[in-house]
Order: structure tokens, then sequence, then C-alpha cells
């Protein structure tokens, strides 16, 4: 099966940045509704940002908007995550995840997707 990997995760001072990356193995692999994840020590996986297969429509949880920005170029992979003005709170691992159906969906929701990476670490000291 096709596996998504991640890229661009570290360790970065509060106010800083970071840019993520997340592409399939497969090059073959479609276009999808893709979205991103983390996940915090002792805390469940919660919804970051999404973005609809051509790149025309985003969404973000209200604790990172206007802060990071989810993009892909003309429906291609990879597709990014730029955080700006991390805070420690933004400390956790980070998941790309990507559902090949095109239907209408609840971007906030896990089991919504049917692929995922295996995350990369993103650590915000203060």
């Amino acid at each position: 099966q096709v596996q998504l990997v991640e890229s661009g995760g570290g360790l970065v001072q509060a106010g800083g940045s970071l840019r993520l990356s997340c592409a399939p193995s497969d090059r073959t692999f479609g276009s999808y509704p893709m979205g991103w994840f983390r996940q915090a020590p002792g805390k469940e996986r919660e919804f970051v940002a999404a973005i609809s297969w051509s790149g025309d429509s985003t969404y973000y949880a209200d604790s990172v908007k206007g802060r990071f920005t989810i993009s892909r170029d003309n429906a291609a992979h990879p597709v990014y995550l730029q955080m700006n003005s991390l805070k420690p709170e933004d400390t956790a691992v980070y998941f790309c995840a990507a559902r090949d159906d095109y239907s209408d969906y609840d971007v906030r929701r896990t089991y919504e997707y049917n692929y995922w990476g295996q995350g990369t670490q993103v650590t915000v000291s203060s």
C-alpha cells in the first residue's frame, strides 16, 4: 500500500517557523483530499488543517488559524504545512493523511482518512 512520508519537523524556538512536507511513496498516487493532524503526549490526535484535491479549499483548526498555511501546487504532491509564530503548545508529532474519495466528508475526523504517514516530531521551546 502507498505510504505517506512527512519531512521538515525539528526543534525551533517560540515565534519561529517550520515547513512540513508530505509526499506519497508512489508517484502515481492520485491527487486526493489531504489533511494534517497532530498528537501531543497523553492527548488524542487532533485536526490541524486540510486541503481539497485541487487546492482550492482549505480548512483550519481555530488554534492554528492565521499562523499555519496548508498548500499544494496545481493539485499535485507534495502537500505543505507552513507553520509560523510557533508556540510551545504546538509541540507534537505531526501526521499527514489522505483519503482516496472525492465525496463530501468531515475534514476534522481521523476516520475519514485511509492513508497515514508515520509522523514527524515538532518541538517548540519557550
